[in-house]
């Protein structure tokens, strides 16, 4: 059986999100007992707590809905890249020593150890111009380990924006600290939630 990867942190009422948003709240609606058969939950977040995909709606006031979106960019073969050390931006030098023959996806560790319990404020992110670079080499999706490829501060979003004008997809808030890297398969889907400008996912990479 092939080894399989979950990339994905837990989602529960710890889970950091960025400041003013929605954190994941749960309550019950039903609890066993003598009168009901069965535990049933509500629960409450941002579509952007845990591994999630940015819809271009999230980014572009006319921009499509994740429910919209075709599937096939979150699966198939993916590559995992190093670039811990960059500083505030990946740019496509620290990507350098993994870019021949890239397959359509590429996940960039910027990390030391993901942030499980609290928001990291001085995240990093990815430049616009690598984004640009990125596709010119046939990627057409980006994920991070970061809560999002713009610094947290970033009032422009130039990344996204990049993102949107090249019809690119985003994976954010992976896990890779034990993902050597390399070449996987990666399986991503987000939900079809036909409104939203994000879904949560569960991301995994399994060995090819």
């Amino acid at each position: 059986m092939k080894k399989l990867w979950d990339i994905s942190p837990p989602v529960d009422a710890a889970s950091p999100v960025f400041p003013g948003d929605t954190p994941y709240r749960q309550s019950w609606s039903a609890t066993l007992s003598p009168d009901c058969p069965v535990n049933v939950c509500a629960i409450t977040l941002s579509p952007h707590v845990g591994a999630h995909a940015d819809a271009p709606l999230h980014y572009d006031p006319a921009g499509r809905a994740v429910g919209a979106l075709d599937l096939d960019p979150y699966l198939g073969p993916c590559r995992v890249i190093d670039a811990r050390g960059c500083g505030a931006l990946v740019r496509i030098e620290h990507l350098a020593h993994a870019l021949a023959a890239l397959p359509p996806r590429v996940l960039v560790r910027t990390c030391a150890r993901f942030p499980f319990a609290r928001f990291d404020d001085a995240l990093c992110g990815i430049a616009p111009e690598a984004v640009v670079a990125l596709a010119q080499r046939g990627v057409r999706l980006i994920g991070i380990d970061s809560a999002s490829v713009d610094p947290a501060a970033s009032k422009t979003l130039d990344a996204h924006q990049a993102l949107r004008r090249l019809d690119l997809r985003v994976l954010e808030n992976l896990v890779l600290d034990d993902v050597p890297p390399g070449d996987y398969e990666l399986i991503a889907l987000p939900l079809k939630l036909m409104s939203a400008d994000a879904s949560p996912v569960r991301a995994v990479l399994r060995e090819l």
